[in-house]
């Protein structure tokens, strides 16, 4: 089936319900007047709303519509975010120095405007002692809190404790301005695709 509205001689109906030009009320009237109307001020008659009864007509240059719609298409498709998800992995010990870099680098991806998968593993023992991992994730999540927020709660998954943060809205548009810099960095080579997660793990 077309996606695009029945113009001129394609409308079947009988009668239709007119609208001007300017979005005034014209009404109920023949097909082949709204035909001829359309014709006397050169624009097209479109059925807008094919399902009404009866339907709904306007007139206007189909032409112009189709491009004033095509540019609003593809102005959508470029303010489109896309969600990339950054991994940071980190163990439940991890040495002070080490975490503040972690952090670091959890920083530098929420002011990206990027989420960050932030995993805890346990290894033997460890896992017997998921507090810490918790305790680990609740201190990094109160420290990021004026850029992020917890999106994803923390929650066990075999040996490994996930939790998901996401940056605020005023975070995601400070990133989004300044895309264009970004855009320009990540074309020298210092950019990551989408969805493929940073693998940062701590020892």
């Amino acid at each position: 089936m077309s996606v695009e509205p029945r113009v001129n001689e394609q409308i079947r109906a009988r009668e239709v319900r007119l609208v001007g030009p300017e979005g005034e009320q014209v009404g109920i009237v023949p097909l082949e007047r709204a035909l001829q109307l359309a014709a006397d001020v050169d624009l097209d008659l479109v059925e807008v709303a094919p399902m009404a009864r009866p339907p709904v007509c306007k007139l206007m240059d189909f032409g112009k519509f189709k491009y004033e719609s095509a540019l609003k298409a593809r102005e959508a498709r470029r303010n489109q975010q896309q969600t990339v998800i950054k991994e940071m992995k980190l163990r439940p010990k991890i040495d002070p120095h080490d975490y503040e870099t972690k952090k670091g680098h959890v920083v530098r991806f929420l002011k990206a405007g990027d989420k960050v998968k932030v995993t805890i593993m346990f290894r033997g023992r460890e896992q017997s002692r998921p507090e810490l991992g918790f305790r680990l994730l609740r201190r990094l999540s109160e420290e990021i809190s004026e850029l992020g927020f917890v999106e994803a709660s923390p929650k066990q998954d075999g040996r490994n404790m996930i939790m998901v943060l996401a940056p605020h809205r005023a975070t995601k548009a400070a990133a989004v301005a300044a895309k264009p810099g970004r855009e320009q960095r990540e074309g020298d080579g210092a950019g990551t695709t989408p969805d493929a997660p940073a693998d940062t793990t701590a020892e």
